[in-house]
């Protein structure tokens, strides 16, 4: 179900409750100016602790049902982890070196990796996530991780988008159907139908900015054709020109990509949220406006290029704030009664899970 602007309301009628986000930008510059300071000093060794700074502010503001998430990973975890895979790719680039040939060695072996690598990290990011006290779980497994991300992507970027839908598909069932709040499974099964009829104006958007940047280029063409013509005399004006072309058709490109792009992950957004369920019985909601969403990723975008990275925290919370205040639950049953439920099996669950956290390799 593709929803567009409708608002979810907190009505008998509609009794699905919103999330909120109780965070703001000047609480989170605080907090993102010491991380951005602290990584400079440390030259980057800090940035693990500041990762996970960020995430305990995001995740405890965001507010479902009255309480709030919870991270629980610590920066050494994580800095283990990138110690990890930086040591491999010195190896990777030593080995490569010595001989050439071994590239085809390595290239293979990364390759093999990568999906144990992107299944690891998701199962460190839902374990090292909790609400009410009860601890998210990923089961997914590395051949899945393959599939859903690796094959999807490649297939999605063959078919030059024709493919989207199915990889999006794939992606998102493996993510969320192999994912676990205590001992209660996720469940969505975006039908491809929905996915297809959400990529239209997103491929119109590409059509029709293809044909006005062919237009623009063919007019550029056109006033840039008579200093070629002088080439001989003046060489370095000519290159100048040829490389200002390519530069404006791929910042064009870029544009029209990337727009085409945001309108198409809102919109799959809504229809995988909307089309998932917890414990088979709670049904979630998502009802972002594509138009808007696009809008406040391109005008953050462009409000913290121009502010050199300043206004980089009003960005992240204007982006989180509307993403998590467009998504609602309902819960089947008695709110509190199915929440000591989950929490008396969930607990005991969540706590096997200290020990098992590991590393997180940044995939």
């Amino acid at each position: 179900m593709l929803f567009k602007n409708q608002m979810l309301a907190d009505t008998p009628a509609n009794p699905f409750q919103r999330a909120k986000f109780t965070g703001s930008a000047s609480e989170y510059f605080g907090i993102w100016i010491v991380n951005v300071l602290l990584t400079i000093v440390t030259l980057g060794i800090y940035s693990a602790w500041a990762k996970v700074r960020r995430n305990r502010y995001f995740y405890g503001n965001t507010v479902l049902l009255g309480r709030a998430f919870e991270y629980h990973a610590t920066g050494k975890q994580i800095f283990i982890g990138r110690l990890i895979v930086f040591a491999a790719i010195i190896i990777v680039n030593v080995i490569t070196t010595i001989n050439p040939l071994f590239s085809l060695v390595t290239t293979l072996a990364i390759f093999v990796a990568l999906p144990w690598l992107i299944m690891r990290g998701m199962r460190f990011n839902a374990r090292v996530t909790s609400y009410r006290n009860v601890r998210f779980d990923f089961v997914g497994g590395a051949g899945g991780a393959f599939v859903a991300v690796i094959l999807a992507s490649l297939l999605a970027a063959i078919s030059l988008g024709l493919l989207a839908p199915f990889a999006s598909r794939w992606l998102n069932r493996y993510v969320f159907n192999n994912l676990r709040y205590g001992d209660r499974t996720f469940h969505t099964d975006p039908r491809i139908g929905s996915l297809y009829r959400a990529l239209v104006i997103p491929a119109l958007m590409v059509v029709v900015g293809g044909i006005i940047l062919a237009v623009i280029g063919l007019g550029a063409a056109g006033a840039v054709m008579p200093l070629l013509d002088g080439a001989q005399t003046d060489e370095r004006e000519a290159t100048a020109a040829i490389v200002g072309l390519l530069y404006l058709a791929l910042f064009g490109v870029f544009i029209v990509y990337g727009l085409a792009a945001l309108v198409y992950r809102a919109a799959v957004h809504n229809i995988v949220w909307s089309s998932m369920t917890i414990d088979g019985r709670h049904q979630l909601r998502s009802d972002l406006g594509r138009g808007r969403y696009a809008w406040i990723a391109l005008s953050n975008l462009l409000v913290t290029i121009c502010t050199l990275g300043l206004m980089r925290p009003w960005a992240a919370v204007r982006q989180a704030r509307y993403i998590v205040e467009h998504t609602a639950i309902l819960v089947d049953g008695e709110i509190d009664q199915v929440v000591t439920a989950v929490e008396a099996r969930g607990a005991a669950i969540g706590a096997e899970y200290m020990s098992m956290e590991g590393f997180d390799f940044g995939f």
